[in-house]
């Protein structure tokens, strides 16, 4: 099971995805968690403690690491496609609450592209985590749509487009179903999330296809009190938790 969680920024994407990590764990699954937004905080969604995470330097700012594997520094401007990566997921990831997670970072690409070897690193891991591990995958995507247009995440079984009841959120799950048909993911699920009341649900019913609806999640102040103590949402609503559980029952029998 490989799935790709993503969204406009805020709406809970992180939230969902630690809950989702932790749930397949609790089944004794193994389960890798991929943090690929660069404001990373997947690992304190799940449970790491801050010191852990202060430890923790993305790979993508792992300058020497990426030289060393793709042969790229100041004297040579060629590098490798293709550098060895299988290692990487437990030489670099920490394991909490049964979740190893990966924090990949993403790649500053203003005034120089896409193409470059912290790019290369990144596609490549991610395209071993998705095809060459019996894991359960679970991506933390950067907020937006550009990692669609980049291709890093072809080959994902799945695309989760987090939502909230409103017409932006609604915008970016059809742009997202379009690009992830374009890249040959068939799968899109949407979750709607923070949905308040009556005319949320029906909102949502109106506009996501039912094929395509997977749960919805209600707006909880837990969930924001786990965040303001630097809590897993796992650990502190057992509201959210029933309500991410129904939704990947859901995920699991489509």
């Amino acid at each position: 099971m490989k799935i790709a969680v993503t969204g406009k920024g805020g709406v809970g994407k992180t939230t969902f995805a630690a809950t989702l990590a932790r749930l397949y764990a609790d089944e004794g699954r193994k389960v890798l968690a991929a943090d690929v937004d660069p404001d990373a905080n997947l690992g304190l969604a799940l449970g790491f403690s801050e010191e852990v995470l202060d430890s923790i330097v993305p790979i993508s700012k792992m300058r020497k690491l990426v030289e060393e594997r793709t042969g790229a520094n100041a004297e040579n401007q060629f590098y490798k496609l293709n550098p060895k990566v299988d290692d990487i997921p437990d030489t670099y990831g920490k394991t909490c609450n049964g979740v190893k997670l990966l924090t990949l970072g993403t790649v500053e690409t203003a005034g120089s592209g896409c193409v470059c070897p912290e790019h290369v690193m990144l596609k490549r891991i991610i395209n071993n985590l998705v095809l060459h591990r019996d894991d359960v995958v679970i991506l933390d995507m950067e907020a937006g749509l550009e990692h669609l247009g980049r291709g890093t995440t072809e080959n994902m079984d799945r695309f989760i487009v987090v939502i909230e009841p409103g017409a932006r959120s609604i915008q970016t799950y059809k742009n997202v179903k379009r690009l992830a048909h374009e890249l040959g993911v068939a799968q899109v699920g949407v979750v709607a999330n923070k949905v308040r009341n009556e005319d949320d649900e029906a909102f949502i019913r109106e506009k996501i296809p039912a094929e395509d609806l997977l749960g919805m999640i209600h707006y909880n102040t837990e969930v924001i009190d786990a965040d303001r103590k630097g809590c897993s949402p796992y650990d502190f609503s057992k509201t959210a938790t029933a309500e991410i559980k129904a939704i990947k029952d859901t995920i699991d029998n489509k």
